[in-house]
């Protein structure tokens, strides 16, 4: 039996550094695969050693200090292998597999191919957003649920990451969607998978806040984020111009307090998925909404 191809990475350099680089920087190595920045702190990523590189960057940006580096395989960054997962009729497949996808290299867990399996090509990069987290899982599942009731015209999926849920709209029949993150390095991961699927018509991806979208007109609002940012996003005096809205990313207690604040805002619940007692996702519509 031949094995199927590896991953593009291989291992990862990553250099761990204290500040963000100046705005338009650019690295010019041939190995640099991203720069992930939070909360003040850089992470930059290559397929080799590149400590000269970061040291001359530091010397030209002396606000930057290199705080720590690492070595570890791209199936350790990811958790685990990249393989081609199925949720529904939704395939998700790493571009190095496109040619060499079988059933076998399907989890166990999703082992038949059904009837029109929708494929969407998905290079994560070092971006999390694979597919396999139960609360992508639950946000997938929801799109195919709700796309199977009703005609959905536009989305804004909040917290894109890879960009998967807002292509995945699409791909199940959604004319457009807005893909939003406030990181760059996810905003770009993004727009890679949206071109690799030939969506770039359809599907824009933008790096902002999700307070200055999340009242664009839209049919749903996708939201797979941490729960301080989605309190703020779906509190009382705010006004949704959206029908309906997917909420994920929910931790348990997170959860039941997202219950009570859909309550107190009259979303409608319409859906509820968890997973293992720890992960929740909803799927709800929204009074008034978008006609």
């Amino acid at each position: 039996m031949v094995n199927p191809p590896s991953d593009p990475y291989g291992d990862l350099f990553i250099y761990y550094l204290k500040g963000c680089l100046i705005s338009g920087s650019t690295i010019v190595d041939r190995s640099f695969v991203g720069n992930w920045e939070e909360d003040g702190y850089s992470f930059l990523f290559f397929k080799r050693s590149s400590l000269q590189v970061v040291e001359e960057l530091t010397s030209q940006q002396p606000h930057l200090k290199l705080l720590d580096n690492f070595q570890m395989s791209y199936e350790e960054w990811q958790g685990g292998p990249v393989l081609p997962i199925q949720i529904g009729r939704i395939r998700v497949i790493p571009p190095w597999l496109e040619t060499f996808i079988s059933m076998e290299y399907l989890p166990e867990e999703s082992n038949r191919v059904e009837k029109k399996a929708i494929d969407i090509l998905l290079d994560p990069g070092v971006v999390f957003g694979t597919g396999t987290h139960p609360t992508t899982r639950h946000c997938v599942e929801a799109l195919q649920m709700l796309a199977s009731r009703t005609s959905i015209g536009t989305v804004i999926d909040i917290g894109t990451g890879t960009g998967l849920l807002a292509i995945a709209a699409v791909k199940l029949g959604c004319k457009r969607a807005l893909a939003i993150d406030l990181n760059h390095l996810a905003v770009k991961t993004a727009s890679e998978n949206i071109h690799l699927n030939r969506l770039e018509d359809k599907v824009l991806a933008v790096q902002g806040s999700a307070d200055k979208f999340v009242d664009l007109p839209s049919d749903l609002v996708i939201s797979n984020i941490h729960y301080d940012v989605m309190k703020r996003l779906f509190r009382r005096d705010r006004k949704l111009s959206a029908k309906y809205v997917i909420l994920s990313g929910l931790l348990r207690s997170q959860a039941t307090k997202v219950e009570a604040l859909l309550k107190q805002v009259s979303i409608t619940l319409l859906e509820k998925w968890e997973t293992n007692g720890t992960w929740y996702s909803y799927l709800g519509k929204i009074p008034n909404g978008r006609q």
